[in-house]
Order: C-alpha cells, then structure tokens, then sequence
C-alpha cells in the first residue's frame, strides 16, 4: 500500500484490514491445508476415521458431483470488499454532495454564503472523526459528503457570480482529471512508487506550509488580494502544483483501495475507500475553481 499519503487510507483500522493474516497452524505441525515433513499423502486414518479425500456419507455419486460444479464463493459472497461495493459507495457520496451543493445554489446568496461556512467547519470536523474513527460510520460518511456539498455549492455560487461559467468549467476539469488518473493507474504507466511518494510528501509539505502563511497573511489583512499570495503567476503556478498533488493522491487512493480487494478487507471498509475518495475529489475540486478563478481575475 502507498504509506505516507490520504492520512484516511494510512489509518489503523483499514491498513490492518488490508494485512492478510497469517496461514492457521495446527498446533506443533503444519499450517493448514499443507502436509507435515513426511506424512504419506495418502496416510490410512485411524480406525473409524475418515480420511481427507474419502466421500461424505448419505450422498450419491450425482449429488457430490453437483456441488463440486456450483461456481466458487466470491468475495461478495464472504462478505469482502469489491470493487463494486466502492463504486456503489462512492456514488452514494457523491449523490449526497450534489444535494448539498444544490441547496447552497438554489438559496439567496446571503443564506447560500452562512450554508457555505456551516458546511466547511462542519464537514472539516467529520473528516477529523471519520478518518480517526476505529470502525467505518456509513451515515458520518454520508454526513461529511453532505456538509462539503454545502460548502462547494457556495464556493461555486460566490465565485460563478464573479467569473460566470466557473462553476461548470471546475466539474468538467475535476472529472477530466479522475478519469486521466483512473486510466494512467489502470494501463499501469503512473504508479505510487516510493520516489515519486518521496517527492510527493516534500511538496504537500511545502503546499500545506504556504497555504498556512497565506491563510494567516489575509486574515491579518497584510495582503488585500481575494487570495492572498496565491494571485497573478505565483498564483497559477501554486495552482497547478496543488492540482497535481490531488491527482497524485488520486492515484494513492487507487492503490489503497487496489490493495485491500486484493487482501480481502472486510466489505464495510468499501465506505472507507468511499470517504477518501470523496476528500480528494473535494480537494481537486477546490484547487481548479480557485485556479480558474485566478485566471479569469487576471484577464
């Protein structure tokens, strides 16, 4: 697993779902399923005993021979996530983020701005909860998607007002982006390897460094600009660098969620992988608005 990136898919809880446990050992011999160093493959039972390949008592020939051609247990089937539950999940989230941005966009802008701070202090701290939480909450998840809908459907109304077509132009270039990603990870050309995770935690560490200064430099009112330091070309190259990293976490989140299909997580981590998901889609989403924001200020 890509260690060091979404803190929601680096948590206890789903890094141990997706560490397979080890194979069961009788106790003083082999692990199950594999014979002991020299055991006859085909050892006589003690007196009364069955052996291992012997035919189960009260079946016919036919009736054995119809449940060894019933198709394997899958993983949906044990109760393992799938790549289908995360999808379904993920779809569930995101429905739920669209019906909280369509409040915020329908609303009087007044009320739509008072939504938009509800939602960005309250889905910060159910981030906070679900991402530290032991076990996966489906309606804290929901929650969470709802309150950032209220806050990106403001975002989008204040800023659409200013740069009209901004809002749609930001839903166009974050579903570009994940479907590029989505592409790169599955042909195998872009991966997590741990260089590029390397060069990746330098920079978030550098982008969240400077995205606090700025954040502190407006609120001060040492800089009058609408996004502080973040305007004219230092703004647009902070902007593509913040884009990049989103997508990079993409491919993180990818490789997670890869992993623990793989290793068989059990299925209600699929609302996990849903939450993380929808965190750095919101992440995306933020980084483009406020990027084409810049550019249209500067024309």
């Amino acid at each position: 697993m890509a260690l060091g990136g979404n803190p929601i898919f680096n948590g206890k809880s789903f890094r141990g779902a997706t560490q397979a446990p080890p194979a069961p050992q009788a106790y003083g011999g082999a692990p199950y399923g594999q014979q002991a160093y020299g055991q006859q493959p085909n050892a006589q039972a003690p007196y009364g005993q069955q052996t291992w390949n012997a035919q189960p008592q009260g079946m016919t020939d036919n009736q054995l021979q119809d449940m060894y051609n019933q198709p394997s247990a899958g993983p949906a089937d044990t109760g393992r996530m799938t790549f289908d539950d995360v999808i379904v999940k993920t779809a569930a989230c995101l429905g739920v983020l669209i019906l909280g941005a369509a409040v915020t966009l329908t609303v009087g802008l007044g009320l739509a701005s008072m939504l938009m701070i509800v939602g960005a202090l309250g889905g910060f701290v159910l981030a906070l909860v679900n991402t530290f939480k032991k076990q996966p909450s489906p309606a804290l998840i929901l929650a969470y998607a709802g309150l950032e809908g209220l806050f990106l459907g403001g975002l989008t109304r204040i800023l659409d007002t200013q740069y009209p077509g901004v809002g749609l132009q930001a839903v166009v270039g974050t579903l570009s982006v994940f479907a590029v990603t989505l592409l790169l990870f599955k042909s195998g050309k872009v991966r997590a390897t741990p260089k590029a995770m390397r060069f990746f935690m330098i920079a978030l560490g550098g982008y969240a460094l400077f995205s606090v200064v700025n954040l502190v430099m407006m609120l001060t009112g040492v800089t009058q600009e609408p996004f502080g330091l973040r305007s004219g070309v230092i703004g647009v190259v902070i902007g593509l660098l913040a884009i990049g990293l989103a997508a990079f976490s993409l491919i993180m989140d990818f490789t997670s969620i890869e992993a623990g299909v793989r290793s068989g997580a059990p299925q209600r981590f699929s609302w996990t992988a849903a939450f993380g998901l929808t965190v750095t889609l919101v992440w995306l989403y933020v980084e483009i608005i406020r990027l084409l924001a810049i550019l249209r200020g500067d024309d």
